[in-house]
């Protein structure tokens, strides 16, 4: 029983860690710059490790994960970059928007048994992804079209724009996911897989 615990306690130690690493590197990667040329429509390069961690531990870690990742987006560029409009605003854009991404984790359990089985798990990674995805860009979706209307080109409805802006910024981070996970297939599965 002393074994068990222990073990267990080691290994939730081995998880956090990783979340943290993870987080740190989804941060950094937010630095690069990441436009791409269309008004707002922007890469989100930390989705790649977040979605690689969310599959590899799951749905709990892979929550806050992403939770700490939104809260440590907020802080360092959310308050500078004038992101930041309302705590309300601010909540739902940041911890919620990040945090969301963790449910890709729900497809832990199916990517990993699939690559056991040594079937082909790319469609799962996929679209375990692009349901974090979604609901990321979907928050995005909802704080735009309350928020950021007076942005919008004259005379064009907000929810239109919010949803042309994260409607695209989404399509543009699953055609990322999709060439990196087909081309890099072999790298994914194993860092997908846990070793102990």
């Amino acid at each position: 029983m002393i074994n068990n615990v222990s073990k267990g306690t080691g290994n939730d130690l081995v998880v956090i860690t990783e979340g943290a690493l993870i987080t740190a590197l989804a941060m950094v990667l937010s630095f690069i710059p990441h436009s791409t040329g269309v008004s707002a429509v922007e890469f989100s390069y930390g989705l790649i490790p977040m979605s690689i961690f969310a599959l590899r531990r799951g749905l709990k870690p892979g929550l806050m994960a992403g939770l700490v990742w939104g809260i440590l987006d907020l802080v360092i560029r959310g308050f500078s970059n004038g992101g930041f409009l309302n705590p309300l605003q601010g909540f739902v854009e940041y911890p919620v928007a990040f945090g969301v991404v963790g449910l890709i984790g729900l497809g832990s359990v199916q990517v990993k048994r699939s690559i056991e089985q040594g079937n082909n798990a790319l469609g799962l990674i996929i679209f375990y992804s692009a349901i974090g995805f979604f609901a990321k860009y979907f928050f995005h979706f909802i704080a735009g079209g309350i928020y950021w209307g007076s942005y919008a080109p004259k005379g064009m409805n907000p929810w239109i724009y919010s949803f042309a802006i994260n409607g695209g910024s989404f399509i543009a981070n699953m055609i990322m996911m999709l060439v990196l996970a087909v081309l890099l297939n072999k790298i994914f599965k194993r860092l997908i897989m846990v070793k102990n």
